[in-house]
């Protein structure tokens, strides 16, 4: 079911599942209750500058010993990502044109191997801040040379001119891959990108949105600054604002074609919970060279 809700500045889109919960697109930031903003404002107290300064430095160890524990069975594969970025097929001038990729933070391939599966007219760059992440990538049966290229890198830093082409990206995706890098650090990885896509080309944004239920679960003594925290095993999120993602983006010479917010639930019917999901689903584009 679907229906259409207005206010006086925003459109919001409401759709039903099968087990009776909703999903919502729309501008408007989840509203909290008051027991969980009241929880939120007694949260002042932050990290540490050292412990802060110290998970910097480790954040490439604290991936790595991520996908150690978890191998390749912690994130479950992505099919829902061509259904929700029409963009993947949509940018194609003709039936059949090779598509050339990027995924931007592969992890273990959750999302790379479907979208290879499903599309077998893409040529995919993959790359990963961990490099086991990468390796389990290299070991996946339906890995092959001939459809992906797979390396180490940090967004930050490590230039993606040395692996990929300069304007020969088709679509680049940053899948919940933002959100694990120090906020100073992000601008860094959006320039990045910007130098290998195709002038008129996009890139697919999906993450973490303020208020989502993870971010509500973190507790006192995780806090690292404003909308940002630090989970148990070193590895950190930042909770998106629609605002914040627009002018950062902007702010490296993108231009905002889609940005809004996805509410959803995640029902638990042995429990009868329902948890509250928010995420933040955007396309901004690289803009066509000015003559």
């Amino acid at each position: 079911m679907l229906q259409e809700k207005a206010s006086a500045n925003c459109l919001s889109i409401v759709t039903s599942t099968e087990d009776g919960a909703f999903q919502k697109k729309g501008h408007s930031a989840r509203v909290l209750s008051p027991e969980e903003a009241e929880r939120l404002a007694k949260d002042r107290v932050l990290v540490s500058e050292f412990k802060q300064l110290k998970l910097e430095k480790e954040a490439q160890k604290n991936w790595d010993l991520f996908y150690k524990r978890n191998s390749t069975n912690f994130f479950k594969d992505r099919h829902w990502t061509t259904r929700e970025f029409q963009e993947l097929k949509a940018c194609r001038e003709f039936a059949d044109q090779k598509l050339t990729i990027l995924e931007a933070g592969c992890g273990v391939g959750n999302c790379l191997f479907p979208l290879l599966e499903e599309d077998l007219n893409i040529f995919a760059y993959a790359c990963d801040f961990s490099p086991r992440a990468v390796e389990y990538v290299k070991k996946n049966a339906l890995y092959n040379t001939e459809r992906c290229k797979v390396f180490q890198c940090d967004l930050t830093k490590d230039d993606l001119l040395d692996n990929i082409p300069a304007d020969s990206v088709d679509v680049a995706t940053l899948i919940f891959v933002l959100s694990a890098i120090h906020p100073d650090k992000m601008h860094l990885v959006l320039r990045n990108i910007y130098k290998v896509l195709k002038p008129g080309k996009c890139v697919l944004f999906r993450d973490y949105g303020l208020y989502d239920h993870a971010m509500l679960r973190f507790k006192a003594g995780s806090k690292l600054g404003e909308n940002f925290y630090v989970r148990q095993d070193g590895t950190r999120s930042y909770f998106f604002t629609e605002e914040f993602l627009s002018q950062l983006f902007k702010a490296e010479g993108y231009e905002q074609v889609v940005n809004e917010y996805v509410q959803r639930e995640t029902v638990n019917r042995k429990e009868d919970l329902r948890v509250p999901r928010v995420f933040l689903q955007s396309k901004f584009q690289k803009p066509f060279s000015k003559t």
